[in-house]
């Protein structure tokens, strides 16, 4: 009986996540951090109501906010007061091996899949380095 082959995967679409979660400018900063907390994400993106990318936000962005809220009990900030409008992103047909390069250092641990303005999907860090492990186990 012959062992099963995984399928190498070479470009985003092979490894993203096309059900990801996602949030718009709108959502409280109190939900957002109950999301990030329950998907276990570091940050996602930010959308408006036709599913385009219009920002990024992450765990660290909304930190300081959140302890200020905490500690006050104050007013909940919204995901469109903290959000960052400048989001580093990749196209379904992008490499696996480039992604691989631009991650390395201090670059986000997210990245949305984007086409044509439209949010498609994630791809994080560890689904990279799954597809590496699957690629090299190739060699």
């Amino acid at each position: 009986m012959k062992a099963a082959h995984l399928a190498v995967p070479s470009t985003i679409r092979d490894i993203m996540s096309r059900d990801c979660y996602r949030v718009k400018a709108r959502t409280s900063i109190l939900e957002l951090a109950q999301g990030l907390t329950h998907h276990r994400l570091p940050g996602v993106p930010v959308v408006d109501d036709l599913d385009r990318l219009i920002g990024f936000i992450s765990e660290q962005d909304i930190l300081g906010k959140l302890l200020d809220s905490a500690y006050h009990c104050g007013q909940h900030a919204h995901v469109g007061d903290l959000m960052r409008n400048e989001v580093l992103s990749v196209g379904p047909g992008d490499s696996i091996t480039d992604l691989a390069q631009r991650m390395n250092g201090q670059r986000p641990k997210v990245y949305p899949v984007v086409e044509q303005g439209r949010l498609l999907g994630m791809v994080t860090r560890r689904d990279v380095l799954s597809a590496l492990l699957i690629m090299q186990s190739g060699c």
